[in-house]
């Protein structure tokens, strides 16, 4: 199972990180937290040269249901998504919730992860 959804888009860096988080918002998710590596390790006196944002983001209601289930779940919240620049391309995509809680073994989980993983799904196909 492939831990990474991934999608191409014609959108600059910036436009893709503004229409995603708005796609969010719509879909009850904020954006807690936000770096850019390659500004990070340039700060480090290490050369980056392409712009890869990691967002953390989390639906407070979906966080609380799966925490409530198994507290364990808490080591791959919130969950993470990337705008990243490759070769002059943009593109947006996650780490698969239901692939991270699978490791789990609870269906009950699984079952709420699923949800989570399509509502970010289309929000990173509004982007494209």
């Amino acid at each position: 199972m492939n831990i990474v959804y991934e999608k191409k888009t014609n959108k600059n860096l910036d436009e893709a990180i503004n229409s995603l988080t708005e796609k969010l918002k719509e879909n009850d998710f904020g954006v807690l937290w936000q770096v850019n590596f390659k500004d990070k390790l340039n700060e480090k006196g290490l050369d980056f040269e392409d712009n890869y944002v990691v967002l953390e983001v989390c639906n407070p209601k979906k966080a609380k249901q799966v925490l409530e289930k198994n507290i364990h779940v808490g080591y791959v919240l919130p969950c993470k998504m990337v705008v990243r620049e490759e070769n002059d391309q943009t593109y947006v995509g996650m780490t698969r919730p239901e692939a991270l809680i699978s490791l789990f073994g609870e269906s009950d989980l699984n079952t709420m992860a699923k949800e989570v993983e399509e509502t970010l799904k289309k929000s990173i196909e509004a982007v494209l």
